[in-house]
């Protein structure tokens, strides 16, 4: 049986499906990290989205429980050179095509995602279909109009306020689409969360008692969320706020920042940043489509990147406020940065 990758553009790539054998459409991103295809498949930020893995062979080292970012998959399809069929590590649990197939998740193996990723480096990401059918013109202008990831953050956040005991900060967790390792940071710190739905009022927040607001990471536009940007303007300068990747960029933006699309994103787990407070340099995790445009008045520009020059990070002196646009918790990705929980509870 044969699948098709057809993108936006007209372009058409011609390999093998796997897992659920169903068509599936969404925006195509490439990720260059070498392993973490199970971290990336889980983590909610690739909600409506067909990842690319650059590295050619995925699936290798199999999947496990202990590994998952969330409960399900959350990326629409994946598209992989190569498909390792039969695992070997004696941590793997069970493999790719298996877990895609049990969570009806589309794959495509046997194409050049090296052609692929070098045309959505020069074009820009772009939406794209992965079918198994032949479709007219028609069909396919009418399913690509048709997606939309507007209400990515309602279809990924907790539906329920929830908790997790400890003895030490009192941490509100915003979640937009959290990452679990970012709660396993908090904890191993000793931490109490109360994690709320992103839809949470500000007056629900704040009748919790927390010492430390955090907004978490999470997928779509920043610009969609309007509602959550008022709440967050509301608590501003009522606790300590820290925020990762979406929640970052919602910071700048609740306090008069303007944010932009990349043309095709930082995703992987080796992108150079540098950390302007004390010069040092760090192999970071990303996953984001958009950036901080414009600073708002008020911030100091604590990191930035080595490969574009864009913002990676922003402090608010005056309002107790540190946010970044990487990933310190890393799943996939080195771990050098977990450091910055140290500084985000250094706000208390």
């Amino acid at each position: 049986m044969k699948a098709k990758l057809i993108l936006e553009n007209g372009m058409i790539f011609t390999g093998s499906p796997f897992g659920a054998i169903k068509d599936t459409v969404g925006e195509v991103v490439f990720n260059t990290g070498m392993t973490g295809y199970q971290e990336i498949l889980t983590d909610p930020s690739y909600f409506g989205q067909i990842v690319a893995m650059t590295y050619p062979l995925i699936g290798n080292y199999g999947l496990n429980l202990d590994d998952m970012e969330s409960k399900t998959p959350k990326a629409r399809g994946l598209i992989v050179r190569e498909l390792c069929l039969e695992s070997s590590n004696f941590r793997s649990e069970f493999e790719l095509d298996d877990y895609l197939k049990n969570h009806n998740v589309m794959g495509l193996q046997g194409i050049d995602t090296r052609q692929l990723t070098k045309i959505l480096r020069n074009s820009g990401t772009m939406k794209g279909i992965i079918t198994t059918h032949r479709l007219t013109q028609e069909q396919i202008a009418g399913r690509l109009n048709k997606f939309s990831n507007v209400d990515a953050v309602a279809h990924v956040s907790t539906k329920k306020r929830y908790a997790r005991d400890g003895k030490g900060i009192h941490v509100a967790v915003i979640d937009y689409g959290i990452k679990s390792n970012i709660i396993r940071n908090f904890i191993s710190r000793d931490c109490r969360l109360t994690v709320f739905p992103f839809s949470a009022t500000s007056a629900e927040i704040l009748a919790a008692g927390p010492d430390l607001i955090f907004l978490s990471n999470g997928p779509g536009d920043p610009e969609d969320l309007q509602d959550e940007i008022a709440t967050i303007r509301e608590l501003v300068g009522k606790r300590p706020i820290a925020g990762i990747c979406l929640g970052h960029q919602l910071l700048a933006l609740a306090l008069g920042g303007r944010t932009a699309k990349l043309k095709f994103g930082h995703r992987g787990c080796n992108h150079p940043v540098k950390d302007l407070t004390d010069g040092r340099v760090s192999i970071t995790s990303q996953n984001h489509g958009y950036y901080v445009s414009e600073i708002p008045e008020g911030a100091v520009v604590t990191h930035t990147s080595l490969n574009d020059r864009t913002v990676e990070g922003l402090a608010y002196p005056e309002l107790s406020i540190l946010s970044v646009q990487y990933h310190p918790e890393a799943s996939p990705g080195p771990d050098e940065n977990s450091y910055l929980f140290d500084r985000f509870l250094k706000l208390v």
